[in-house]
């Protein structure tokens, strides 16, 4: 730059000054901005997990009535049939049969554990 300037010393420290201002608070802006996106995208988050929650809870409703549905549809005839069915073939009978299986197919042991 020049000495003698057309322009005023006044007006060019201003403007100097308001450059520097413009770019040391250019940071501050900046993280705040991201501090305002994460804030908001969080906030959409939640949004999300609360409507999931709400529909799941929707769907589980639904399908807790449909069983009850069921339950009150069937015959009492059926039902006595169907529960006798069930008592006798039970799970522990599958399984005392599975051991029994199982039991017959092992080795036996050898004197000295060989």
């Amino acid at each position: 730059m020049t000495w003698p300037t057309a322009v005023n010393d006044q007006i060019t420290d201003a403007v100097t000054q308001s450059n520097v201002k413009v770019v040391g608070e250019a940071p501050a802006m900046a993280m705040g901005t991201v501090y305002q996106t994460m804030a908001h995208s969080t906030g959409i988050l939640f949004e999300n997990a609360v409507a999931a929650a709400q529909q799941q809870n929707a769907l589980s409703q639904a399908a807790s009535n449909q069983g009850v549905m069921q339950i009150y549809s069937l015959d009492t005839t059926a039902t006595a049939g169907a529960s006798e069915k069930i008592g006798q073939t039970g799970v522990a009978d599958n399984l005392t049969s599975l051991l029994t299986v199982l039991n017959a197919f092992k080795r036996p042991q050898q004197p000295g554990g060989i």
